[in-house]
């Protein structure tokens, strides 16, 4: 019987021993096509909305309308306090401000002119004066300019789930 039991554990470090390449090429492929970072939810990169084409979209939303949708879009702007929100180009003098869904993860505050791809729920709403001065005291801006704030705004909002910051 020990025999037995000391021949199948030499096979069994036999073939726990054997080199084998084929995984070893499988992960090093993985690697080198993985181009994003991802944070929040983990969210695939594939059927986003362009910038433009979540803009159309936007167009046709009214206050209190949601849309949920995946985007690719150029990052503008992001808190520079915590990177606790970010500014998204959408390539016609427009922004989308994105928030982070329960506040559950933050953005690097050195990707602006990055590319990100965030999923998530599109809306509109009206931003009040005093959110609008947070805002612009986050992102550095000088006393003249928020003081410049008066009016409440109509402003293009996202709640991300997930981003994905494309690496280059």
């Amino acid at each position: 019987m020990k025999n037995i039991i000391l021949a199948l554990c030499l096979v069994f470090v036999a073939v726990s021993c054997k080199n084998n390449d084929k995984s070893t090429e499988i992960i090093e492929t993985e690697i080198n096509e993985m181009a994003y970072v991802s944070f929040g939810d983990v969210i695939e990169a594939d059927n986003t909305l362009s910038a433009s084409e979540i803009s159309e979209k936007y167009q046709n939303l009214k206050a209190g309308d949601t849309l949920h949708t995946k985007v690719k879009a150029k990052v503008n702007s992001v808190c520079q306090s915590k990177g606790c929100w970010m500014r998204l180009d959408l390539e016609n003098n427009q922004e989308v401000m994105v928030k982070f869904k329960d506040y559950g993860f933050f953005m690097p505050k050195n990707i602006a002119d990055k590319d990100v791809i965030i999923n998530g729920k599109a809306y509109v709403t009206e931003v009040s004066v005093d959110e609008q001065r947070h805002y612009a005291e986050d992102a550095g801006k000088t006393e003249e300019e928020i003081a410049a704030i008066t009016e409440p705004q109509r402003t293009l909002s996202f709640e991300a789930d997930g981003v994905l910051l494309i690496e280059e």
